[in-house]
């Protein structure tokens, strides 16, 4: 019976690749070890090894061929003692069929059962049963009703075989760790079970119970109540029920470290300057009512700075979507305010156009609001970036979670008294560390990099924000 090869999938994501050469011709004898193709993805060239022994009778997809989809036939091989001109016209046929009936799986975690396995490019045989990026191949897929079972263990370690010599042995009732390989490392592969089959071997022994498992150290995440509830002795604690702002961040910071690659950024800024220019500012703030128009605080400060930067590094001013770079016209700030049960992000809109006064004044009147739990949906939903601030607590610095849309967020530590050296000499200043997550989809390293320079230039700076 001819042996269809088809392209494998030598990554979890990988839809097709390039047919970068052949190591073999039509007419070829390869056995199991044997080097046969080279593919090209786009992380890498790897080759692609035999795992049956037969003759190469039809080699379907030319040497250089780019974009052949993943279980696209590329080869045809005549098995032992089989007619190479028969197998070149019976193999030819049947995967086009299959091709129009099973189309290739967006994102395959494994490629289809058979007997071809894939390394990377010069590599050597490894120690290890398998070879990276192991991926056997054959015309005949392991459907789901026909599942392969269980990987087989033999003395506490792990048995290789094919996915089709695993099936085969599992409708025979045969042990795969109980048969010796002859495939790449010891790999069981189908001549191994057939031979064990008519030899009468391999014969699987009914196992003994399972130990009963032991006590549980951590409740895993999506456990039931009652299974949590069950690790902790009764009494012991009592239940709040989640309300719905709760929920909302668990699924919005859920969905946020699940779908966000973060990148991280951190920087030093001193404040001295900006210390000063604070404190003459308010010293200047217009009286009324016995009570002046506006006091600034830092974080008022830092709101502007990061504006600002985001005005003068608009590529980081960005939102991700599947098919789209949203890119902003104003830097939309929302910034973390802490309230009972969870915190919400009231956002200063154009905050790069505002004064800092304006800012200010804004920032007091949404927190006060966002702590009485008044706030208007569009004054904390949307912006495109977000400001934390735990400095006020005492902490050095942290790195917070990008909330989506936005594809930045400014982690603000503590400005503190610290040993610095100035023209060669030691001296101190104020020093506030700062953290920048970005969305890695979205703002590269290097343009996160950018953006916090000039984040840091209007801190150490501030009379640039005035202007």
């Amino acid at each position: 019976m001819p042996i269809n090869i088809t392209m494998p999938a030598l990554s979890p994501t990988m839809e097709e690749g390039n047919l970068s050469k052949w190591l073999v011709k039509e007419g070829d004898k390869v056995g199991p070890g044997d080097i046969i193709a080279e593919i090209e993805t786009d992380k890498a060239t790897m080759e692609v090894e035999a795992v049956d022994e037969g003759t190469v009778a039809k080699i379907v997809v030319a040497a250089g061929t780019e974009g052949v989809k993943v279980n696209a036939l590329i080869a045809i091989l005549a098995a032992e003692g089989e007619s190479v001109e028969d197998a070149a016209k019976g193999g030819d046929a049947a995967p086009k069929a299959k091709a129009a009936e099973a189309p290739t799986p967006e994102a395959p975690v494994s490629p289809p059962a058979g007997e071809m396995s894939a390394k990377p490019e010069g590599s050597k045989p490894a120690s290890s049963p398998t070879p990276p990026g192991d991926a056997p191949l054959r015309d005949k897929p392991v459907d789901a009703g026909q599942s392969a079972g269980p990987v087989p263990v033999k003395d506490g370690e792990r048995v290789f075989a094919s996915p089709l010599a695993r099936r085969i042995a599992k409708e025979a009732g045969v042990s795969v760790s109980a048969i010796s390989g002859s495939g790449p490392h010891g790999r069981v592969i189908k001549a191994d079970v057939e031979k064990a089959i008519a030899g009468g071997t391999g014969k699987a022994q009914p196992s003994a119970a399972a130990p009963a498992p032991g006590p549980v150290a951590a409740a895993p995440a999506g456990m039931s109540d009652d299974a949590v509830l069950k690790l902790f002795e009764e009494g012991s604690y009592e239940l709040v029920k989640h309300d719905g702002m709760r929920k909302t961040i668990a699924r919005r910071l859920q969905e946020s470290k699940q779908t966000i690659p973060h990148f991280y950024v951190s920087v030093d800024c001193e404040l001295d300057a900006l210390l000063a220019l604070r404190s003459d500012l308010n010293k200047a703030a217009p009286v009324r009512a016995d009570k002046p128009v506006y006091k600034l605080s830092v974080n008022d400060m830092v709101i502007k700075a990061l504006a600002l930067a985001l005005r003068d590094v608009p590529d980081a001013n960005v939102s991700w979507t599947a098919e789209n770079m949203v890119k902003h016209k104003h830097a939309d700030v929302g910034v973390a305010v802490s309230i009972p049960g969870g915190l919400i992000t009231p956002i200063i809109r154009a905050a790069e156009a505002k004064t800092l006064s304006a800012i200010s004044n804004e920032m007091k009147d949404m927190g006060k609001r966002a702590k009485e739990k008044k706030l208007k949906p569009e004054e904390y939903q949307g912006g495109t970036t977000a400001v934390s601030n735990m400095g006020m607590m005492g902490v050095k610095n942290f790195a917070a979670v990008v909330n989506p849309p936005h594809a930045t967020i400014l982690a603000i530590g503590a400005g503190e008294q610290r040993p610095v050296v100035k023209n060669g000499e030691l001296a101190i200043a104020t020093v506030m560390s700062v953290t920048l997550s970005t969305d890695h989809r979205a703002v590269d390293g290097a343009l996160g990099a950018e953006l916090l320079a000039a984040f840091k230039g209007y801190i150490e700076n501030p009379m640039g924000m005035l202007v």
